[in-house]
């Protein structure tokens, strides 16, 4: 069923207020749905981050702490600012590299990238705890170092994610890429993701 000529968005007013749409209220309801789409549209969009396209996770797990529970003070610059020890398992076939980001998305004002590290070798299943020798590619935090940097909340309690990416892939980026560079080159070549959440509060 077509539609009228006459059916078509006219505004003719009837007094102070009141307009032909009040008689329509399919038409009203129409509009408010194009407007609702329109805003949306307009609206600035974050960046999504890459998600796994197997289907397939990987359990990332720390000796320093368990899911959900408190980052200790040795890894948070109260402490000796170290990285966690990380280990995972799961792993899908053709992983070529592993990437690794921590972030806080609790920061104010923007979400704090502390740790970005890429082209971990393929046959690599941890990252040590402590300060030694770096494994794969150190990328740049929020503080523009490379390397990790602690958690270090201005106020209140905070989470910090740890995200592994295994890829199909190593990544022509050279060290000290930040986290959007390194989403860039990821992007297509994630078979599969896994993440640990940890949470610190300064004394």
């Amino acid at each position: 069923m077509s539609l009228r000529s006459e059916d078509s968005l006219r505004l003719s007013v009837h007094g102070p207020g009141r307009s032909t749409l009040s008689h329509r209220p399919g038409l009203v309801v129409l509009l408010v749905l194009v407007a609702m789409v329109a805003a949306c549209g307009s609206e600035e969009q974050t960046p999504r981050e890459p998600l796994p396209i197997t289907g397939n996770e990987l359990t990332l797990t720390s000796p320093a702490f368990s899911e959900g529970e408190p980052i200790p003070a040795r890894y948070s610059c109260d402490g000796e600012d170290v990285p966690p020890g990380l280990t995972w398992q799961d792993v899908p076939t053709g992983v070529e590299s592993y990437a690794l980001i921590m972030d806080d998305p609790d920061a104010p004002g923007r979400i704090w990238v502390h740790w970005v590290v890429y082209n971990i070798p393929a046959d690599v299943r941890a990252l040590p705890d402590g300060d030694g020798d770096p494994v794969g590619v150190q990328g740049e935090n929020s503080w523009g170092d490379p390397g990790y940097g602690g958690p270090c909340p201005p106020g209140g309690e905070h989470r910090y994610f740890f995200k592994l990416y295994a890829l199909d892939t190593e990544l022509d980026l050279e060290a000290g890429a930040d986290k959007e560079a390194l989403l860039a080159a990821m992007e297509g070549h994630v078979l599969a993701e896994g993440q640990l959440m940890g949470r610190y509060e300064r004394e």
